[in-house]
């Protein structure tokens, strides 16, 4: 297979392949930050969270549609201005869902997991009469397109290159907002002992619901971000709901760094088996090793440890 191949062709494709895991990689991670804040500190199983992130993607949709036929001048930042109405929308949802059923089925997960696996169907079902079965895909603006030239055999796409840079951006802000904020101490506050969170005058209620709210409003930039590698359809986010609950599990479900450990490492798994098999096989075989992970050490990559 490889003696059709120079060793400066063969050093080009491997770059080329791990920089295709670096966006996977940022595509996990982005998906997961969400999930992590409301399965890892809220402990609720939101199997509704692809469904979220669609919601995003649509509101990217039109939005670019608005600019491209009412504000033509102003096209190439659309996409900034998407992301912003992405998170606005997702979170408010996201809010509305946690008053309306989430703060009815704390400390019972297996009831959070059924809820949110209905209304996943039902946000699906939505999605298809408002905004037809049919998938779509974005335009993105002229500065997003093409590929810079590293070496003669190497090219780096430009909307991985702004993924990346989204992602390591929207990282840095959450682990910012958890661990350096008064509001992340509320919140961390709450996780660990909820009783005593409230006895010293945190509004549990708000901190429940505003968690959520971020946790959802992440997957509507997630959804943003989507939309420049693939195209957006009604149930386009359950494609992605099974990696990103193996990405917070295997990090370990409270950690931050193991969230971002975890989808480093089962994207560039991916990423480098699909160069030599199949892309289900890849798939397949990453799965069964994370699995054979989990068991032998099934609290994950890392693992937060509370003062009893």
């Amino acid at each position: 297979m490889f003696s059709d191949y120079s060793l400066t062709e063969l050093g080009s494709i491997f770059v080329m392949q791990g920089f295709a895991g670096l966006i996977l990689f940022s595509v996990f991670l982005l998906m997961a930050l969400g999930l992590a804040i409301i399965f890892g500190q809220m402990g609720v199983i939101n199997m509704a969270h692809g469904e979220f992130m669609i919601l995003g993607a649509y509101v990217t949709y039109f939005t670019s549609q608005f600019f491209l036929n009412y504000l033509p001048s102003l096209f190439g930042i659309y996409f900034f201005i998407a992301m912003i109405l992405a998170f606005i929308a997702s979170g408010a949802l996201g809010m509305a869902v946690e008053w309306l059923m989430i703060r009815h089925l704390y400390k019972r997960p297996l009831d959070t997991l059924l809820a949110t696996w209905g209304l996943s169907l039902i946000l699906q079902q939505v999605y298809r009469s408002v905004f037809g079965p049919r998938e779509v895909g974005v335009e993105l603006p002229g500065w997003m397109m093409g590929s810079l030239n590293l070496t003669d055999a190497i090219e780096v796409q430009i909307n991985g290159l702004f993924v990346m840079g989204l992602t390591i951006a929207i990282t840095i802000a959450v682990a910012l907002l958890m661990y350096r904020s008064s509001w992340g101490k509320q919140v961390r506050a709450v996780v660990q002992n909820r009783t005593m969170a409230g006895a010293v005058g945190i509004n549990t209620e708000r901190v429940d619901r505003l968690t959520f709210g971020l946790g959802c409003g992440i997957a509507g930039v997630a959804g943003s971000a989507f939309t420049m590698i693939g195209s957006t359809g009604p149930t386009a986010g359950q494609l992605y709901i099974v990696d990103t609950f193996l990405v917070v599990v295997f990090g370990g479900a409270q950690s931050l760094i193991g969230t971002i450990a975890s989808a480093f490492t089962i994207s560039q798994a991916q990423s480098t088996m699909e160069f030599f098999l199949s892309g289900s096989m890849a798939k397949v075989l990453t799965l069964l090793g994370v699995i054979i992970i989990l068991m032998l050490r099934p609290q994950g990559l890392f693992v937060i440890k509370v003062r009893r």
